[in-house]
């Protein structure tokens, strides 16, 4: 299992699926600094389009700008696109959403998907 920690990119969506599931969707920038051997300073940014599957209320939280942790596997798309070039893209299968922060717009908290107010030992 990894984790990784970064920032919604936008509001995160509930799509129903053929066979009536539904899942969260939405994508996370992580960034990383660092220097490189001539002390140049670099910033990379990747992104991770994310699918959690468990709950679809944890949808309400996941606003643009929240931090999150998120724990899950790692899988890397490739495909082909209507232009006919080879594609690929980051995604992140969630199981578990830590909100460190809360994006603009919604009260600040620490939640953790599936948890309750009254679930939580303080």
């Amino acid at each position: 299992m990894e984790i990784i920690t970064g920032r919604v990119t936008g509001d995160a969506e509930v799509k129903k699926l053929k066979d009536n599931r539904k899942v969260v969707s939405f994508a996370v920038a992580v960034n990383d600094y660092y220097k490189t051997k001539d002390g140049e300073k670099k910033n990379e940014v990747r992104y991770f389009s994310c699918s959690y599957w468990i709950s679809t209320k944890i949808a309400e939280s996941l606003k643009k700008g929240s931090i999150v942790s998120l724990f899950g596997k790692v899988n890397l798309n490739i495909y082909k696109g209507g232009d006919g070039e080879t594609h690929a893209n980051l995604t992140f299968h969630v199981n578990n959403v830590k909100i460190i922060t809360q994006g603009k717009n919604i009260a600040p908290a620490l939640a953790v998907a599936g948890e309750s107010a009254d679930d939580l030992p303080f």
